[in-house]
């Protein structure tokens, strides 16, 4: 059914999108999005929907309100789930009251879904609380876009004073606020890019705040808050003290699999990017392995090497006439995601290798005796052959299929040039397909000057063959250890 959501990205900061704004967005055909709307959240919708930017800056709008409106209708009349995604709150200067209105008059039905509203995201952000029983308990919003249409004499006496969209205005709102009668001494603050890693703040006096903004060239969009409330800042500031904020960090896992590492680094202070430069499909001949799949009772032992691998087997097994009932083996993992992967399903581990490489593998079945054993090794398309050669001579039988290959994604390039065009201080490389692909996409100088995290020592060694220096390595091989290894790398800096 039809519908359009005016949804609330909230201030910047893509973890503060409500539960509700993530699950409408991830059944949207089409996205409308804004300038102040983290682009991180598109990563939600289904690869289907279309994205489309009707951003408007002070000088560049994209499109004209009345263009977004009429193109809102248009969709939802053609039978599709609209997505109005806005910074902030739809509700809190954000025109979508008026959206809404309509909406209403055109006969489309609308919902509205709330957001974290931007002065209430740079408040928590910057620690500087709008309400303190010692210092205020009114709060007054006031948007600085039409200053020359305020009466600042009225709002002069708020306690706290929060003007968005006043930053090109900062010099007139500053002195009609001092003539009204306010302290040029109050404490005040100007925020731009507030609950980002790229969070910039400049805190003074109210009558030096202009000064201080055109000393450092701040530009919007920026948020300026006056107050007592302001004192509180050096206490009360956790964001900047997290120990990756400021780091723009470019993660290259497939679409699918870079959510959870993302989230980790965002809730670390970093700016986290993705660009999938590999992705997942099925074998191009699923026969070998539904062949294995008719002969499951045959196998003494199932080893998986990812939980990619474990997702394709499982597709193919639900594609036969058989079910995991079949699998009477015993059940060998690489790493804890793969692991992870075969426990959701019920299924026991018997043997976890201590290192996730295959090395280690081999190591954990050299008290196995593996004379004779049966052993079915589904995974990619093209792999290191040590596993199957190790396990052959200790005299297994070792049937290796395909389960699913790796690919490039399409616009991988052009994705690529897009995320490059500002330098990364980090990028992340998870596999060896990751970084042949990523040099395949961008080219070596792309990266030079910045600093490489790698997954493992494989991978690590897929880098070094592409003349690509590995600055931290990760210890443990998980995703886990490769985020502790750059907020140790990152701490040293700092101390150092």
């Amino acid at each position: 059914m039809s519908k359009v959501y005016l949804v609330g990205a909230g201030p910047g900061d893509p973890l503060l999108i409500t539960v509700k704004g993530r699950q409408v967005l991830e059944r949207a055909d089409a996205v409308l999005y804004d300038h102040l709307a983290n682009e991180a959240l598109l990563h939600l919708a289904p690869r289907s929907a279309d994205r489309i930017y009707v951003g408007k800056k002070r000088a560049d709008h994209a499109v004209t309100q009345e263009e977004i409106t009429s193109l809102m209708i248009e969709r939802a009349r053609a039978g599709q789930t609209v997505v109005r995604l806005k910074g902030g709150d739809p509700y809190l200067f954000g025109r979508g009251g008026e959206e809404a209105e309509a909406l209403h008059e055109a006969g489309v039905d609308f919902e509205v879904v709330p957001g974290v509203t931007s002065p209430s995201g740079i408040a928590a952000y910057t620690g500087v609380p709008l309400t303190h029983r010692e210092h205020t308990s009114v709060v007054t919003f006031v948007t600085g876009h039409h200053a020359g249409a305020v009466d600042w004499a009225r709002v002069s006496a708020a306690e706290t004073l929060v003007i968005l969209m006043g930053i090109t205005a900062v010099d007139d709102i500053a002195a009609k606020l001092i003539q009204a009668g306010r302290a040029p001494d109050t404490p005040a603050m100007a925020v731009r890019w507030g609950t980002r890693p790229m969070q910039t703040v400049i805190t003074s006096t109210l009558v030096e705040l202009p000064a201080r903004i055109h000393e450092s060239g701040m530009k919007p969009p920026a948020t300026i808050i006056i107050g007592e409330v302001v004192r509180l800042r050096d206490k009360l500031n956790w964001f900047e003290r997290l120990p990756l904020f400021g780091q723009r960090i470019v993660v290259t896992r497939a679409a699918e699999q870079a959510g959870e590492l993302t989230a980790r680094l965002w809730s670390l202070g970093a700016e986290a990017v993705e660009l999938a430069t590999i992705a997942f499909e099925p074998p191009t001949d699923t026969a070998p392995l539904d062949a294995a799949i008719a002969n499951l009772e045959s196998y003494d032992w199932l080893i998986f090497t990812s939980a990619n691998g474990v997702r394709f087997f499982l597709e193919r097994l639900d594609a036969s006439a058989r079910d995991l009932r079949a699998i009477r083996a015993r059940l060998c993992a690489i790493g804890p995601a793969t692991s992870s992967a075969l426990e959701r399903l019920h299924l026991k581990v018997d043997l976890m290798p201590r290192d996730f490489v295959a090395e280690s593998l081999l190591e954990a079945f050299s008290g196995t005796p593996l004379e004779g054993k049966r052993i079915l090794l589904p995974r990619a398309a093209v792999a290191r052959d040590l596993i199957p050669t190790e396990l052959t001579r200790l005299g297994a039988h070792v049937d290796v299929v395909e389960a699913y290959q790796t690919v490039t994604p399409e616009f991988a390039h052009e994705h690529a040039r897009e995320v490059f065009t500002t330098k990364p201080d980090w990028i992340l490389f998870t596999s060896t397909s990751t970084v042949n692909n990523f040099i395949s996409a961008a080219g070596r100088n792309a990266i030079e000057g910045v600093k490489v995290a790698t997954i493992g020592p494989i991978t690590s060694d897929a880098a070094r063959r592409r003349g690509i220096e590995v600055t931290v390595e990760a210890s443990p091989y998980t995703i886990d250890g490769l985020v502790d290894k750059i907020v140790s790398y990152n701490r040293l800096s700092l101390e150092t």
